[in-house]
């Protein structure tokens, strides 16, 4: 085997003409490297979608297409040498054969090269007398033709006829350049009967608008073609007042407008596009696109209607990234995903789009076993997946999600899908939604600060709008603005709880243990550990810090609200304090604690689970977020705080859930500091807080009642009467009374045992000085009230 490239007498360029099934194409000169060959079909270079193999042979090697190109399409390759040095020979150093020999066949092939190109150059025959073939200056050869004089000289002389537009100082043109300004597919043989495979004009027009820089224009009627469509990004732009037909197979991009890293898609306008399948996708391959707009930047789109793709139309950001455009929207019909917000790679990316309109519509009969989506956010694996700042005024979703009278089964019909993983700042204003489902987006991983304003709803049986949070989600990052529901209500959200001075509501449950009004002790590690909400929720517990002002809190003791979550399970969380983490404790509808399978989402930290056999093993039972309240959010070099107002989404199958805080121990501060806790909702809710009458935590007073009826009471005598009283401590203020009246009767009271099998012992005394005093049968009541501390 030889050990260098052999350069023998071959031209270093090859012509093919497709036709439409080979993939394999044969390069019968040597490269070195594959960056060595070009590759071009119809003119224009192409950098993806094949294989070179052969690099390095001598006798050549071999390009194959992923796809086979387009019948009639022309084929060229051919070597492109970089002109540069790669050796460098040393004095008194070894001159090897190979280095040598590799140095001369690099020459050798760059001057076939340049004999190539000479050999397509225009030049004087070998045999001609010396002429001057300098062409004139610029400015004596603008606007005139090349020629030449009576010696053979090149000169320029004046076209004929030409043409002065009716404006001062217009340029003296031809009639050739003035119709040449915009092209034409019609220039190109694109008949737009409908019937006539125009596919090989349009793409020829398309190449030419991009050679030249021009503008395209695809007139009137139906453009059939059976071969994808790429306009590059070279190309001046587009106007579209007809439509293209494409009949031809699945799995590729019918039109697909912008290139790659070549040439920058900014500041380019493509207006009236109109791309319409000639027979329905089966919606199950996502390469079957209607229109690919690939790394546009500052660009102006209009698209007027696409229909029966997979994928409606697809935003692309690959080398470059696609942003700061703006899509007018027209008729999104038939499409699986109506429009797809997309990244291919980590260094693109797709952010700050603005989206105008847009009627993103099935018929009841298309795929009605599938679900389908007006708008998804996604990516390829690894790629970019942070899309942000993308707004859209007044979308229109009509998706059919079946059932109801329509007597189909019941699918997913969701306007806004967010599966890329980060989205962020999406925001959609004066959403209209019929026949969709439930949802107005589904959040699939970890978007925040997405926003949806919803004008109007049309369902069937009308259910409602809110952002659907699969087993994904990482955070509940979507608001939902429901206009269509008493506007005048929306501008703030309901107080649902409030504890404006957490201290002021202590009270002194037990000798070691403290309680506090309305609201729930919760323990780190209960003993068990219990299993319903009675179980978890304590009315006082010890290691509570009371401060003048504040409570401190351990890590092991949380504080809460009780909220009945069976129509609300959005909750806003305020809090005041130090070093403070947010905790949520979930319970089904027959108070059982829910497990870690149906987690809690907050709307700006993620969450952890603190269960028995997580990673955080815990009996607490409970999630927490991931940061505390006072930590700040670095971004973009600033530290924000962002967290002291969370939102806390509950899972559907929440009926009571506990929302509060713990204390989170740092450094030289063992104990968190709680100064205020409030809750909100939205105001289409009003839930209830739960504590007290059958509930034990939460209130101050204890009572019972017990019938008696007194023997008779001597004169100065008295009788008792022991009343049972779960959890009165001594301490506790106790009273007695008796619905038998009598003006010398005084009832008192004192606790007689303490603790869960408390009892208060009731005393009746008789003032008379010489009556006895016989009361009527009827009901003893005892209260005990914890004091305040």
């Amino acid at each position: 085997m030889a050990e260098h490239i052999r350069i023998g007498d071959v031209a270093p360029r090859v012509h093919y003409v497709a036709d439409g099934a080979q993939t394999a194409f044969v390069f019968p000169f040597p490269i070195f490297e594959e960056a060595d060959l070009e590759v071009r079909v119809d003119g224009l270079v192409t950098q993806e979608g094949f294989l070179i193999q052969g690099a390095g042979a001598s006798e050549g090697g071999l390009v194959t297409f992923r796809q086979p190109p387009a019948a009639g399409r022309q084929v060229l390759l051919r070597r492109v040498l970089v002109m540069q040095r790669v050796t460098d020979f040393q004095p008194n150093g070894v001159l090897r054969a190979n280095t040598l020999n590799d140095e001369l066949d690099r020459q050798t092939a760059g001057l076939q090269e340049l004999r190539e190109d000479l050999q397509a150059a225009l030049r004087a025959a070998p045999g001609d007398a010396p002429a001057t073939l300098t062409l004139p200056s610029r400015e004596g050869r603008a606007n005139r033709l090349l020629a030449f004089d009576s010696l053979g000289n090149a000169t320029a002389v004046a076209r004929e006829p030409v043409l002065f537009a009716p404006f001062a100082g217009a340029i003296a043109r031809t009639v050739e350049d003035k119709l040449g300004e915009r092209l034409s597919v019609r220039d190109f043989g694109a008949a737009g009967d409908g019937v006539t495979d125009d596919g090989p004009a349009l793409q020829a027009a398309m190449n030419a608008a991009a050679a030249s820089g021009k503008v395209l224009e695809i007139g009137e009627g139906s453009h059939r073609t059976t071969s994808p469509l790429t306009l590059p990004g070279a190309a001046a732009g587009l106007v579209m007042r007809g439509s293209i037909l494409y009949a031809g197979p699945g799995g590729g991009a019918a039109l697909t407008i912008g290139d790659g890293a070549a040439t920058r898609n900014q500041g380019k306008s493509y207006q009236g596009l109109r791309v319409l399948r000639a027979s329905l996708s089966d919606w199950l391959d996502e390469r079957d696109i209607g229109i690919v707009l690939r790394n546009l930047d500052a660009c102006s789109v209009s698209i007027a209607r696409v229909e029966g793709f997979t994928i409606g139309i697809r935003t692309l950001g690959v080398e470059l990234g696609f942003e700061d455009s703006t899509i007018h929207l027209g008729r999104i019909v038939n499409n699986r995903i109506g429009l797809d917000i997309r990244t291919a790679t980590a260094e693109a990316w797709n952010n700050s789009v603005r989206y105008i309109g847009g009627h993103f519509a099935n018929s009841a009969a298309t795929h009605p076993s599938m679900d389908r989506f007006g708008v998804r956010f996604s990516c390829e694996a690894g790629a970019y997946n942070r899309h942000n700042a993308h707004l859209f005024l007044g979308p229109g979703f009509e998706l059919q999600r079946g059932g109801g009278d329509t007597g189909y089964p019941q699918r997913g019909a969701i306007p806004f899908l967010l599966e890329a993983g980060d989205e962020r700042g999406i925001q959609a204003v004066g959403v209209r939604m019929e026949q969709c489902s439930r949802y107005v987006a589904r959040h699939a991983g970890g978007a925040n600060d997405c926003c949806y304003e919803v004008n109007y709803v049309g369902n069937y049986a009308f259910e409602g709008c809110a952002v659907h949070y699969p087993a994904t989600a990482t955070r509940a990052g979507g608001t939902v603005i429901a206009r269509h529901q008493a506007a005048a209500a929306q501008g703030s959200p309901r107080l649902v709880a409030d504890a404006g001075h957490v201290r002021g509501r202590a009270f002194r449950w037990s000798n070691d243990e403290i309680g506090f009004e309305g609201m729930a002790c919760l323990s780190g590690n209960p003993a068990g550990p219990p299993s319903t909400l009675d179980g978890f929720a304590f009315p006082g517990l010890p290691d509570i810090v009371l401060n003048g002002d504040s409570v401190g809190l351990p890590t092991s003791r949380a504080l809460g609200f009780v909220v009945d979550a069976a129509a609300c399970k959005e909750f806003f969380v305020a809090v005041e304090g130090e070093r403070l983490r947010i905790v949520v404790q979930q319970f089904d509808a027959g108070g059982e604690v829910i497990l870690q399978d149906r987690p809690v989402l907050f709307s700006n930290m993620n969450v952890v689970g603190r269960f028995p056999g997580s990673a955080e093993a815990s009996n607490a039972h409970w999630w927490e977020g991931n940061a505390n309240i006072d930590s700040l959010v670095t971004s973009g070099g600033a530290s924000l705080p962002l967290n002291r107002l969370q939102r806390v989404t509950l899972h559907a199958d929440a009926a009571w859930a506990v929302i509060g805080v713990r204390g989170a121990a740092e450094g030289t501060q063992p104990t968190a500091v709680l100064k205020a806790l409030r809750l909100y909702c939205s105001a289409l809710h009003a839930p209830g807080i739960l504590y007290g009458g059958s509930r034990r935590w939460g209130v101050r007073e204890l009572q019972a009642r017990l019938d008696f009826d007194p023997t008779e009471i001597p004169a100065g005598g008295n009788a008792t009467q022991v009343v049972p009283l779960p959890f009165v401590q001594g301490g506790d203020v106790v009273q007695a009374s008796h619905t038998a009246a009598s003006g010398f009767i005084e009832w008192s009271a004192a606790t007689t045992t303490t603790g869960q099998g408390g009892s208060v012992t009731c005393r009746a005394t008789n003032r008379h000085g010489s009556l006895a005093i016989n009361l009527a049968a009827g009901t003893l009541f005892v209260r005990a009230t914890k004091p305040r501390i």
